[in-house]
């Protein structure tokens, strides 16, 4: 993972007025294809490197970042960080972030278990 070039986006998107959806929207897509592009380093950075305001904001991705990765690990490093910025948690609503992408994730169990179960039955 490029942390540099990740804390340039997070720097790019603080100073992006919240009105401004397409800038909003590209420093999201920016990065999460920055966090997903190599889930170990991203996890080491989380577990070592990340910064309350790193954290904060992936906050705002998290449930993108995990349907693209669909990586329950990383999901998992991403919550244990609510005990290490338990003020940014709760201020942030960081839960319910994660609630959500976890959400995602179990849909994602759920539709692939649905897909083998019909693969099955059409096999018979």
């Amino acid at each position: 993972m490029d942390v540099q070039k990740f804390r340039e986006v997070i720097r790019r998107r603080n100073e992006t007025h919240d009105e401004y959806d397409y800038g909003v929207e590209m420093c999201g897509k920016e990065e999460i294809q920055i966090l997903a592009e190599d889930i170990p380093s991203t996890i080491e950075y989380l577990k070592n490197d990340c910064t309350a305001d790193e954290f904060v904001w992936i906050s705002e991705i998290i449930d993108d970042l995990a349907e693209k990765t669909r990586n329950r690990e990383l999901m998992e490093c991403y919550k244990s960080l609510m005990g290490k910025f338990p003020e940014e948690s709760k201020r942030y609503h960081v839960d319910f972030c994660i609630e959500c992408a976890e959400d995602f994730l179990e849909d994602t169990v759920e539709d692939s278990d649905s897909n083998q179960q019909f693969k099955k039955k059409g096999k018979k």
